[in-house]
């Protein structure tokens, strides 16, 4: 593909197709059916202070001030609801257009490094990815922090050819952390890639130079506008709720995380042909690290150091996951049919009227010297371990996984030891190839085609079982209630997109937990009867138990993880008087 006129059109059919995709039914319920881990009443929540700015003029109208963890989301957020309204597709705009950002930069870093038809592959893998769709189609943070990191990895892919693309890969990176603080790991992986790049050739000082430039501004003004200003909340926030609340930091736990990370969500199962090449991919860049390209090498540490976060942190969250799908897709699609030696790649920039060429990559096989075989056979065996656990998740689907997690985990960590000891027993006739290890096109071509074609049949499915229940019973909720009404409980938050209620946040020790038992000037409720009363959270039920003369005015059918089951109430406190009484003090 050398016509600049051709390259651009399948670019824009890549985000034609991308943007159908997300765009289409807006307002529907995310995916419950081959769940992704969208839950839905969260996004109120993190749109709180979007919404308050916008509706009341004020960021703040409770406790719960997400805001604090998450400034960059809600300012996008608040721009979106000024722009088109508040409401629930208007909340959305903001994660599909991050997708859409996400997938034309994943084309734009892969193009510098391996070429357009890598860089083609890639964009098609990413465009209709079911995972990372639906969560381009959920109001939350998740989609608009990956936006950043990919950013900022496709920047500092560019800076090997002009360095200063390294200050906006720094800049990216801060608004990745400020957007959610989840990518603390993106962060540290740069550090160690401008560690290791500092100590190679001159131009890849000038390049660590502008990429820790862009880190240090961004960071300092984001210290001196934000952090400092709001220490207190923004201590809370991003420490005292998100790291000290966690209630496991034992070797079980780590153990725990660790194998869990290929079995307890499906993510690489429904990618598992793309994890593999990427497997491949990331054992060979590893092989000769020395002479990788340095957008190879930070792919390979947003994989390895996001793995580590989740072991330490927590791997039972499938949100946790969304971060991996485009840098699992650039690694497969780096290895995308370019020669074995030096390799001479078209660089893409629509901007530019021709395409320019050089020599960005590529070893000779005989002068390449590999990495140690101690250091590179047990990230092989981590990734084996990725290949295998996923691989029998999707072959044993429910019956044996969801009896006994231990046989599977046994089963893929003897896979992946053998795996990795036959590498290092025949290190030296092998390591060569490992370190060029290339996809040819027809094998290119299966992997997107098996891929796309699953993801889109995964997206028929749930097309055709879409439902509206959410959009409907918020929209409920606006007719019974007038605007300003306080409501009671975090189903209030994931009910408020669509009418103007003032929502009172409760949550586990933090938001209005402290006067929990103390807000009778909030006269109504709302919360789930089914599957069970109060299943968004333990809190909501010492609310329910201090009020228990409640009445239920008017249940609406909602959709979360039990298509069909799922219940929410609003329930009157005080159903003996027309007006609540006087709040305690």
């Amino acid at each position: 593909m050398t016509s600049r006129r051709s390259w651009l059109l399948a670019v824009m059919a890549v985000l034609l197709v991308a943007a159908a995709l997300r765009g289409v039914w807006l307002t529907a319920d995310p995916a419950s059916n081959h769940t992704v881990g969208v839950v839905w009443h969260d996004e109120g929540a993190w749109v709180h202070n979007a919404r308050n700015q916008v509706l009341w003029g004020t960021w703040r109208t409770d406790e719960w001030n997400p805001m604090f963890i998450a400034p960059v989301f809600t300012a996008l957020e608040a721009v979106a609801f000024d722009t088109f309204g508040v409401g629930t597709w208007q909340a959305r705009m903001v994660p599909l257009a991050s997708g859409l950002v996400a997938i034309l930069a994943l084309m734009w870093g892969l193009s510098a490094v391996a070429g357009r038809r890598a860089a083609l592959v890639g964009g098609l893998l990413l465009s209709t990815s079911y995972t990372f769709v639906m969560w381009n189609r959920a109001a939350l943070m998740e989609s608009t922090m990956t936006m950043f990191i990919v950013i900022g990895w496709a920047a500092y892919a560019r800076s090997e050819r002009r360095p200063l693309w390294g200050v906006v890969a720094g800049v990216a990176v801060v608004l990745a952390f400020f957007t959610k603080a989840a990518a603390a790991f993106f962060v540290l992986a740069v550090m160690v890639e401008l560690a290791m790049s500092a100590m190679a050739a001159t131009r890849r000082n000038s390049v660590s130079s502008a990429t820790f430039m862009g880190l240090a501004v961004a960071g300092g003004v984001a210290l001196v506008v934000f952090v400092i200003p709001h220490w207190t909340e923004f201590q809370f926030y991003n420490w005292a709720m998100t790291v000290e609340r966690k209630p496991e930091y034992t070797a079980e736990a780590f153990a725990r995380n660790a194998s869990w990370l290929p079995l307890v969500h499906g993510v690489f199962s429904r990618m598992w042909l793309v994890v593999l090449v990427a497997a491949f991919a990331a054992a060979g860049i590893v092989t000769r690290w020395r002479h990788a390209h340095r957008a190879e090498r930070l792919a390979v540490l947003w994989l390895l150091v996001g793995l580590v976060e989740l072991v330490v942190h927590d791997s039972g969250n499938e949100r946790r996951y969304v971060m991996f799908v485009p840098a699992l897709i650039a690694l497969a699609s780096l290895i995308v049919g370019t020669p074995k030696t030096t390799s001479e790649v078209v660089l893409f920039s629509p901007l530019k009227k021709k395409a320019t060429s050089e020599v960005v990559f590529g070893v000779d096989d005989g002068a390449a010297r590999a990495t140690p075989s101690w250091v590179v056979c047990p990230i092989i065996a981590v990734l084996a371990y990725l290949v295998f656990g996923s691989g029998l998740r999707l072959a044993w689907l429910n019956d044996v996984l969801a009896s006994d997690y231990s046989l599977t985990v046994r089963v893929s960590a003897a896979l992946a030891a053998a795996v990795a000891a036959l590498v290092w027993w025949h290190w030296r006739a092998w390591s060569g190839s490992l370190a060029t290890v290339r996809l040819p096109l027809t094998a290119a071509i299966a992997v997107v085609v098996v891929t796309c074609g699953t993801d889109l049949i995964l997206y028929g499915r749930w097309a055709a079982r879409r439902s509206f229940h959410n959009f409907e019973a918020s929209r409920a909720v606006g007719r019974l209630l007038p605007p300003g009404t306080l409501v009671h409980g975090k189903l209030a938050n994931g009910l408020a997109l669509e009418n103007q209620i003032k929502p009172l946040f409760v949550g586990r020790g933090f938001g209005n937990y402290a006067d929990r038992l103390a807000r009778d000037d909030a006269r109504y409720i709302l919360t789930y009867t089914q599957p069970r009363p109060g299943h968004e959270g333990l809190v909501i039920l010492d609310v329910l138990q201090h009020y228990p003369r409640r009445r239920v005015i008017a249940e609406f059918e909602v959709d979360d993880e039990w298509p069909g089951r799922d219940r929410a109430a609003l329930i009157d406190k005080f159903p003996d008087g027309p007006e609540p009484r006087a709040r305690h003090q």
